[in-house]
């Protein structure tokens, strides 16, 4: 019903219509974003080298909806993800000070030997860019570049009408 809602507020267009489903989506997201989570999964995913692989925990409202299979391979698509990107901090929330004045320190090294008034902005740019690299729920889906792994989250919690989150993920290699 929310695509042909879509469809009729674009005018027919595809694309425009995407945007608006992927705008209702954000806020059908929001408005559930204090419901309590009382399900969910443990998802993993190992590569095919067996050298690297991730768990996580993918919490829904209720068991039906953990039970779907389109659930399931949720989990197991965003176990994937991690898997290729190595994500090391889930949301924003979880960068300590501390990380961030690592992370920082690298990058005024970097920034050594430019113009005193543009050091800040080169270290504040790498440090936004790295952290984007580095956060999960930032961090561009591999098999949609065009969405971030909140946004499919979003998604998700529009199609299945419960509020879906992911608790914590490990990512684990021999190497």
């Amino acid at each position: 019903m929310q695509c042909k809602k879509a469809l009729v507020e674009a005018g027919g267009d595809m694309e425009k219509a995407l945007v608006i489903l992927r705008k209702a989506s954000s806020s059908i997201a929001a408005k559930k974003a204090d419901r309590e989570l009382n399900a969910g999964i443990v998802a993993s995913y190992i590569h095919s080298t067996q050298t690297v692989g991730a768990t996580l925990i993918l919490e829904c409202e209720t068991d039906f909806v953990a039970k779907n299979p389109e659930f399931i391979a949720l989990g197991k698509d965003v176990a994937m993800h991690i898997v290729a990107s190595a994500p090391l901090f889930l949301s924003p929330e979880d960068v300590t000070e501390a990380d961030t004045a690592k992370a920082k320190e690298v990058f005024a090294g970097e920034a050594e030997g430019k113009p005193e008034a543009l050091r800040a902005t080169i270290i504040e740019g790498k440090l936004k860019t790295y952290l984007s690299e580095k956060i999960l729920l930032e961090q561009p889906f591999i098999k949609e570049p065009e969405i971030t792994v909140r946004a499919l989250i979003e998604r998700a919690t529009q199609k299945f009408g419960e509020k879906i989150a992911i608790r914590e993920f490990r990512r684990f290699s021999v190497r």
